[in-house]
């Protein structure tokens, strides 16, 4: 998705949430810094022309193992699931919030972690994104750097789908996704009602 055409669904979740447009490209542009590489190639070639599942977080996700295929794409702590299933995931998208040390051990096995910057999250940029050395793509909401990239989505799962979706995948399947869920605080919620909108923007009912 073209920039252009995702900042339209950009300012409005800006306004929705009231969070920093200022603050978003503050951390892209660290996250830049921060980047010793850049392995979009690499991820490209692996969605491109393939079937892809990406997995959402949600507690649903053990239940639906059964119905991957594909390229495993895991939304942050859903990778944790699929490795206590000895499910090693292609990549993990994630903005920090719930990384581990075994995602340090993903990443050298191979795993491409695709890292996220957003206002609030520049203190864990600092800590984690010098300590992986394995393939990393990053990512930003706001406007997109030369070694940061934009392909549309907000959180962490529907960002997934539209990294597939932008880079050639023939075929996405959803699991682990429940944007039904009232057991989330208000944030959570507000996010799983943009994940709904965003995904079906873009031909995904979930």
């Amino acid at each position: 998705m073209d920039f252009e055409e995702w900042e339209p669904w950009y300012c409005e979740i800006l306004d929705y949430f009231g969070f920093s447009r200022a603050q978003d490209e503050e951390a892209a542009r660290l996250l830049a810094l921060l980047l010793s590489r850049d392995d979009l190639p690499t991820l490209a070639a692996l969605i491109r022309d393939n079937e892809v599942t990406v997995c959402g977080n949600a507690p649903c996700l053990k239940d639906e193992l059964a119905k991957i295929q594909g390229v495993i794409f895991a939304a942050d702590a859903a990778a944790d699931v699929l490795d206590v299933h000895g499910i090693h995931p292609d990549a993990v998208f994630t903005d920090l919030d719930g990384a581990t040390d075994r995602l340090l051990d993903l990443n050298e096995s191979g795993t491409i972690i695709v890292i996220h910057a957003h206002g609030d999250n520049m203190p864990l940029l600092r800590y984690w994104v010098p300590r992986f050395g394995g393939p990393v793509v990053g990512t930003t909401q706001s406007v997109p750097l030369p070694h940061v990239h934009n392909f549309g989505g907000f959180s962490d799962g529907d960002r997934a789908v539209f990294a597939a979706d932008e880079l050639g995948a023939v075929h996405i399947t959803l699991i682990g996704f429940d944007l039904d869920d009232e057991n989330v605080d208000p944030v959570k919620r507000g996010k799983l009602f943009w994940a709904r909108k965003l995904l079906a923007a873009i031909g995904y009912a979930c």
